[in-house]
């Protein structure tokens, strides 16, 4: 278990695919996180939002998915005045999380990384110390 001072106590994935959902809830708990919450795409990380209080500490975003994309969801994020460092992943393209990571900085949000899946569990570690 992991015990670092500012560790997220509470953290959001948001991803269509399942899979990296199953691996990144396991790393988090394996980390020592207990408030670990899911969603398959932005509008239904807009609920997830919306519903609770704090918001997360941090935010882990696909930039591909359906009815809504990680990057329609960053002007959810800005709406709600997100405070969370976020994440941005992708499976498909480095570009695009390029451009994320830039709309998102330019919209005041805090950026921590960016990850072309496979994400390196200890390369994410090494972020979220």
């Amino acid at each position: 278990m992991i015990h670092f001072e500012n560790f997220p106590k509470c953290v959001l994935i948001v991803d269509d695919d399942e899979y990296s959902q199953e691996i990144l809830r396991k790393a988090f708990s394996g980390w020592g996180v207990t408030d670990i919450l899911l969603a398959g795409n932005g509008l239904k990380a807009v609920h997830v939002l919306d519903t609770m209080l704090p918001h997360p500490d941090v935010l882990i975003c696909d930039i591909y998915m359906p009815y809504m994309d990680g990057i329609e969801f960053i002007e959810e994020l800005v709406k709600r005045n997100f405070k969370g460092g976020i994440i941005f992943v992708s499976g498909v393209n480095r570009e695009m999380l390029d451009v994320a990571q830039t709309i998102a900085s330019h919209r005041g949000l805090r950026v921590l990384a960016e990850f072309v899946k496979p994400i390196q569990l200890d390369a994410l570690l090494k972020v979220l110390r």
